[in-house]
Order: C-alpha cells, then sequence, then structure tokens
C-alpha cells in the first residue's frame, strides 16, 4: 500500500457516485438507470440551494424566505465499467428540457476503498 491506496495496478476500482437532484425527476432518473442496467440505489430526502438560493413564500399573510430547497440525494456504488454510464443516465432523466435549468442538480463521483456485503462478506465490485 502507497499513501492508504492498493498499488495493485489489478485493483478493482469501485465508485460511489452521489447525485442531487429535482424530487420530481427521481422516476425518470430511475427508469433511465434502469435502461443502463444500474438498479441498486440508496434514495435520501434533504435540503439544501446553490445558485437558486432559495425562495419566497406567504405563510399566514406573511412573506418568509425559504433558504432550503428540498432535494433527493441518490447515491449509487458502482464498479469503474459502470460509471459513465450511470452519469449518462442520470442527466438525461435529471435534465429539464432540453438544455436543463439552474437546479436541475449536481453529480459527485467519489474513490470507494471498499464495498462489504453484510450478508455473506463478499468484498469490492462482488458486493455491489
Amino acid at each position: 500500500m502507497q499513501g492508504g491506496r492498493c498499488a495493485d495496478p489489478e485493483a478493482e476500482l469501485l465508485k460511489l457516485i452521489i447525485a442531487i437532484i429535482q424530487p420530481n425527476k427521481l422516476e425518470s432518473v430511475k427508469e433511465a438507470l434502469s435502461e443502463v442496467e444500474v438498479f441498486r440505489l440508496t434514495v435520501l430526502d434533504v435540503q439544501g440551494f446553490g445558485r437558486q438560493r432559495g425562495h419566497a413564500e406567504t405563510y399566514r399573510g406573511h412573506e418568509i424566505a425559504v433558504n432550503l430547497l428540498r432535494k433527493v440525494q441518490l447515491q449509487i456504488a458502482v464498479n469503474d465499467e459502470f460509471v459513465e454510464p450511470t452519469i449518462a443516465a442520470i442527466v438525461k432523466g435529471g435534465r429539464t428540457g432540453e438544455r436543463g435549468e439552474i437546479g436541475d442538480g449536481k453529480i459527485f463521483v467519489l474513490p470507494m476503498d471498499e464495498c462489504v456485503r453484510i450478508r455473506t462478506g463478499e468484498r469490492g465490485g462482488e458486493a455491489i
């Protein structure tokens, strides 16, 4: 091991893809992922803001600034060869219109050192 990483060039590369999308796009993203044979994902309800910076709502006659917007976070662990098809599927299902709109979301791709299936103890790509 060098610097906490496996020095074996044959070692399998695993990635964790985190996508933040609009809640109304979840079903279309799931369909697009299914088309590229990505069936395992975790979905979380989250709140946040980026360029949208929230919006104003009226509550009992008073305008209130809502700084955090509801979003959906997807967590998808994939083997290296599934990274690009997964990204393309999320973009396809999550983009609004042809060119997209502010607030459509973000995709983050992170290295993943290990994955372990609790039931069997399998590790690495086999556990995904």
